[in-house]
């Protein structure tokens, strides 16, 4: 049985965890199917903007506890090579082309937490639960925790990493780990009306090249990140969505894109 499900409804791809009988726990093969499916979401061109969403009670537990467990028994080699495979998930989903929204319909813990946090925007439902539990079980939030910093700054960060405290969906929101909460009747349209819009009155060459400065600016002295700020707004210039864009505006003229 397939962990992940792919579909694609106006220009919106829609991932789905579907391992809802473990809570959708992070297993080698649910990581391995959501990887491919954020490659091929990212190279599917009827898709603009990009939903995680999950099937079940559970958005993700976290790590599958029986496959950690089973882990220990891995060599230095063999672990690192298995951790990697969650960096390369990790850093697929924070650097797509796309942008991505965490559809949470329920409880976010430890390496679930990390997935919705990679993501560009998280709506959830006010029941919904977030928090890195990883040193309550004697583990480190170790790949979560660098995009963790960068969403919400260090104080913040180590609030939630070193306690290991489960938070509710309105304090996630305050510290700015989720976006917007909906009920639970209205998520999926909700998050569905967000996507349109964003597919509708925004460019995707515009979206994909401002990720990409997000991204690719933080860390660097000022100067290097001013740089590469230019090199791209000079890009950005030549691009046809730019010149489309501008026309449109200068013509006074309706514009979807």
């Amino acid at each position: 049985m397939s962990l992940v499900e792919y579909s694609v409804s106006e220009r919106v791809g829609y991932i789905t965890l579907n391992r809802p009988d473990k809570r959708n726990a992070l297993s080698h093969q649910l990581i391995t199917e959501l990887k491919s499916a954020f490659i091929n979401a990212e190279n599917d061109t009827n898709v603009k903007m990009v939903v995680l969403k999950a099937n079940g009670e559970s958005f993700c537990a976290g790590a599958d506890l029986a496959y950690l467990q089973q882990l220990q028994k891995f060599t230095y080699d063999e672990n690192l090579a298995d951790s990697n495979q969650l960096k390369e998930l990790f850093l697929k989903i924070y650097s797509l082309k796309k942008v991505v929204i965490a559809q949470v319909q329920g409880h976010a813990l430890a390496g679930g937490c990390g997935l919705a946090n990679v993501c560009d925007f998280t709506f959830a439902v006010p029941e919904a639960k977030f928090g890195y539990t990883e040193v309550k079980i004697g583990f480190i939030p170790a790949l979560v925790a660098v995009f963790l910093i960068r969403k919400v700054g260090e104080q913040r960060a180590r609030q939630l990493l070193l306690t290991g405290e489960i938070i509710k969906a309105e304090e996630a929101q305050t510290l700015g780990i989720v976006t917007k909460i909906v009920t639970k009747g209205e998520l999926e349209t909700s998050v569905f009306d967000f996507a349109q819009h964003l597919i509708k009155t925004n460019s995707t060459q515009s979206m994909e090249l401002t990720k990409q400065l997000i991204s690719e600016t933080q860390g660097l002295p000022l100067e290097d990140a001013l740089n590469l700020a230019a090199t791209m707004n000079a890009k950005a210039r030549a691009t046809d969505d730019c010149k489309k864009g501008i026309a449109a505006f200068l013509n006074k003229q309706e514009f979807h894109w």
